[in-house]
């Protein structure tokens, strides 16, 4: 059986971004009923989806021990939970008013955050390969979203400030990685996210409810545990600026279950837009395992 170590850090770091994005759509499905359909509200949804997520990943902690808690930049934990708690309360309002293609077309954005970041702060390469890519990437992106056709509301502006909060915590999660292990980043997150969401969450009551909803809630906050962790994990063995396209991968995903589950369909430069991203993604594959080859 091949192991993920034995693909190489190209194609690992690939399949792991892959394996969150696919995470991922399914738990924007399930937030997007149960903010639309079932009226939870956005805050109260983020702090049962990210503390019933830290109880799944308790059994690393017990497992790993203290050593998985033990860390020398606190701080940049700090900011990195800062980071990433915007994201999430931007996000999950923004999924409650606007169809999840157009939510997913604006979240593109974030990739160029990302690249950018990545080149200025980390040091990482900014090779052709990959502004190509992202370039292609965010032009399909925009293709799908057509900003000059649409009427732009505050609720559609939430997933852009997603973007840029998220591009802010991916940067982060790599200059982690540098000391961290998957394990303790996954956790840490967690952890810290919950007392915030809670704070943000008393205003419009914090009841698990019952039912239909406590299943959905639990469901995405287990599915929440393991994408982080596929996350962590991906920015572990391959650069920031290499997996952003694959974070394109998305869309498609997002687009395919918002038009199964409610009737999103959007318009038909979706497949196009769509299309492009894909070829973006594949194409920075193919030149990053090439590159890593010996000569």
């Amino acid at each position: 059986m091949t192991r993920l170590t034995d693909l190489g850090p190209a194609r690992a770091g690939a399949l792991m971004m892959i394996a969150a994005g696919v995470l991922f759509a399914v738990i924007n499905l399930l937030t997007q009923y149960a903010t639309m359909m079932l009226h939870v509200p956005s805050a109260r949804m983020a702090f049962w989806q990210y503390f019933i997520a830290l109880l799944f990943s308790l059994p690393w902690v017990v497992r790993e021990g203290l050593r998985a808690m033990k860390t020398h930049n606190l701080m940049l934990h700090l900011l990195r939970v800062a980071a990433a708690v915007i994201g999430v309360q931007l996000w999950i309002a923004g999924l409650a008013h606007v169809p999840i293609w157009q939510a997913i077309a604006l979240i593109m954005l974030s990739p160029f955050f990302v690249t950018l970041g990545a080149n200025l702060f980390l040091d990482e390469a900014a090779t052709p390969e990959r502004w190509i890519a992202v370039t292609v990437g965010f032009a399909g992106g925009m293709i799908i979203l057509a900003p000059w056709s649409e009427s732009f509301s505050l609720f559609v502006l939430y997933p852009v400030g997603a973007a840029a909060f998220w591009a802010l915590t991916s940067l982060l999660t790599k200059r982690l990685t540098r000391s961290e292990t998957p394990e303790s980043l996954t956790v840490y997150l967690l952890l810290m996210l919950s007392p915030v969401n809670f704070g943000l969450a008393l205003g419009d009551g914090i009841a698990l409810g019952g039912g239909l909803t406590a299943l959905i809630l639990v469901a995405a906050g287990l599915l929440t545990a393991l994408a982080q962790y596929a996350i962590a994990k991906a920015y572990a063995v391959a650069d920031a600026a290499y997996l952003q396209p694959f974070d394109h991968l998305k869309l498609p995903l997002n687009v395919g279950f918002g038009v199964l589950a409610f009737g999103f369909v959007p318009p038909g430069s979706m497949w196009i837009g769509s299309l492009m991203i894909l070829a973006a993604s594949f194409y920075l594959l193919r030149q990053e395992s090439r590159a890593a080859q010996p000569a």
